[in-house]
């Protein structure tokens, strides 16, 4: 199948595959006639696979070690129940973190009026002040890049 077909079958973006392939998660498929890619059934699960578990939160060096287990059929599946407990963890400590920002987020919210003009909004001020309140939501969130993305 072409680049396209395997994109609309596992609703990828082809950049999105050819990235994995840059990374060495997908391997490099065969080359048609044309020089199209050519991908296979084996191409398509390992795809799937990968989506599955990048929509589970796995970052790439954690689907790569997931990848490494798969392709070794004797290994001990001890070292995927590893990874999914750290990984786990990880996501308990996110969850304690989104809950700390919660509550800064509703004191803060809880500082705005909803009228009057935004010089004497609770909200800014709150932040315009830096208080614990404001910058302890930094320290949760951590600070933004310029133009960054999440």
């Amino acid at each position: 199948m072409k680049i396209s077909d395997l994109a609309r079958a596992t609703d990828t973006p082809t950049e999105t595959i050819r990235y994995y392939e840059r990374e060495g998660l997908l391997p490099a498929p065969a080359r048609g006639d044309n020089n199209y890619r050519r991908y296979s059934a084996a191409h398509l699960q390992r795809l799937q696979v990968i989506r599955r578990s990048r929509a589970l939160g796995l970052s790439l060096d954690e689907v790569r070690a997931l990848l490494a287990v798969m392709d070794e059929p004797e290994a001990s599946c001890d070292r995927v129940s590893a990874l999914i407990d750290a990984h786990l963890g990880h996501v308990a400590e996110r969850l304690r973190e989104l809950e700390a920002l919660q509550q800064q987020l509703q004191a803060l919210q809880a500082a705005c009026h909803h009228s009057g003009p935004a010089q004497a909004c609770g909200i800014l001020q709150e932040l315009w002040a830096g208080t614990s309140l404001a910058t302890a939501a930094v320290r949760v969130h951590g600070p933004q890049e310029e133009g960054r993305q999440g």
